[in-house]
């Protein structure tokens, strides 16, 4: 069940007037603010963005069940039949409703942020804390100012623990969403270069992700990757009378882990803290098992035992599009295609090479955004850093995914290396070279679109 509360309630938490008093009592059950997903019963809030304007499409969320709306108090009164609250800013509004609503309930709530991590450390912790908790999650990347309270509103009265990912792409951002739901617990999973092109450094970045300490609630915890100095250092000057703990690889930190093993059925580590114990995530590649500390640092506080936390991962279910193995008709697909930067694709490189019972391994690497001035010396880095001993193939797509090509020739012969202008081209190329039970790992930054290459991989059948 999401949020239900009558029309007198919603008016007073978003701030709202204009209201006919014999309409108070109307309930609404869950808000949208897309007419093609409003279910009936559900409160309708049109957002404007910067091509479009949900109040145009209020015909639409009528004809299909909306009980009520928000209306932005600069635009004509509407003409319709179903109650409707004026406000001065409907993004304000949800975001107030939000805000009410989760000073309403008995809750707590669990912030994550961080450049790479947040998707699968929020995943991984919501499947151990439902054990033992009535718990919620972000749906797949609700992380932003829409996002946050979209999650929120979708939660259950009932909800004890809510898990949710908090993303930014400039200063102030998290500081927004901490006022929305204030965090009791907060984890930074890291720190990198990823938003540099919004914030221009990577100080900027770091002031960033640490406004979530800043909205942690007096007393809370703090969790985060002790093995950045940066952070480290960070987090050591907060004025705030917070609980620190730090997880990483080197032996200053609360929750220390090492490596075990990695490979086609996860990843393997042990976490010493007062005991130490050995984990398996069935996720890929090293940098999971970071993810999984993270989530086990929190999962400890909250009085959850190692054998529940060790069976919680045993039944783990993850976000797609994520380092994920997808089996195709004679090979198999290593999907990464959400996001690309430097340290994530650092990280799939190392997974792949992990995998050591293929005949073939291909890459399909396209462009990398948002690294700032130093792209094009990004790309060519990482060209260079592939090991020709781990790799075929390197199949490059887009203007800057040529660097990547540039990068490799240092170590690749030429005829290993095949730039492509478009996705056909690509696919054509594949198709010459691919042998049967070859594994394909597949990176790029979202807006490139490489899912496209993986479902157009799907049809192929490999002898």
């Amino acid at each position: 069940m999401m949020i239900r509360r009558n029309l007198k309630e919603i008016q007073q938490m978003v701030h709202g007037k204009g209201l006919v008093e014999n309409l108070w009592d109307e309930v609404i059950i869950g808000v949208s603010i897309d007419t093609r997903k409003i279910l009936p019963e559900q409160l309708f809030i049109p957002i404007k963005g910067e091509t479009f304007d949900g109040h145009d499409f209020i015909d639409d969320a009528i004809r299909n069940g909306a009980k009520a709306t928000l209306w932005n108090e600069g635009k004509p009164m509407p003409n319709i039949d179903i109650p409707f609250i004026v406000v001065s800013d409907t993004l304000l509004a949800l975001q107030n409703l939000a805000r009410e609503y989760v000073n309403q309930l008995q809750v707590k709530i669990i912030g994550i942020t961080g450049s790479n991590g947040k998707t699968s450390t929020k995943d991984i912790l919501y499947d151990i804390l439902k054990m033992k908790y009535r718990t919620h999650k972000t749906s797949g990347n609700y992380n932003n100012e829409l996002g946050v309270p979209l999650t929120v509103l979708s939660m259950d009265e009932e909800t004890e623990i809510a898990v949710i990912e908090m993303g930014m792409s400039g200063l102030g951002e998290i500081s927004l969403l901490c006022t929305i739901a204030k965090p009791d617990i907060a984890i930074i999973t890291n720190s990198t270069d990823v938003h540099i092109n919004d914030l221009g450094s990577v100080e900027n970045i770091l002031r960033a992700k640490m406004e979530i300490a800043e909205g942690l609630k007096e007393s809370g915890l703090l969790i985060h990757y002790g093995d950045s100095e940066l952070l480290k250092k960070a987090v050591e000057g907060l004025e705030r009378k917070i609980i620190k703990q730090s997880f990483g690889e080197m032996e200053d930190n609360r929750y220390v882990v090492k490596l075990i093993s990695t490979g086609d059925d996860g990843v393997y580590f042990r976490v010493m803290e007062e005991e130490s114990n050995v984990y398996h995530l069935p996720m890929l590649g090293k940098h999971q098992m970071y993810n999984g500390t993270a989530a086990i640092a929190v999962a400890r506080y909250l009085q959850i035992s190692a054998n529940e936390i060790q069976r919680a991962m045993f039944e783990l279910s993850v976000t797609g599009m994520r380092n994920e193995i997808v089996h195709a008709d004679g090979f198999d697909i290593l999907n990464d295609t959400y996001k690309s930067n430097p340290t994530s694709m650092r990280a799939a490189l190392e997974t792949l090479y992990s995998l050591n019972h293929y005949t073939q391994k291909i890459l399909i690497l396209g462009d990398m955004y948002g690294t700032g001035d130093n792209e094009i010396q990004n790309h060519l880095r990482i060209g260079e850093e592939i090991d020709p001993f781990q790799v075929d193939y390197i199949f490059t797509l887009g203007f800057l995914g040529e660097y990547f090509a540039k990068g490799a020739a240092i170590n690749f012969n030429q005829d290993k290396i095949i730039t492509c202008r478009s996705k056909e081209e690509l696919f054509n190329g594949l198709k010459q070279v691919i042998q049967k039970e070859s594994i394909i790992l597949v990176k790029g930054s979202r807006i490139v679109k490489l899912e496209e290459v993986v479902e157009k991989l799907l049809t192929l059948h490999i002898e």
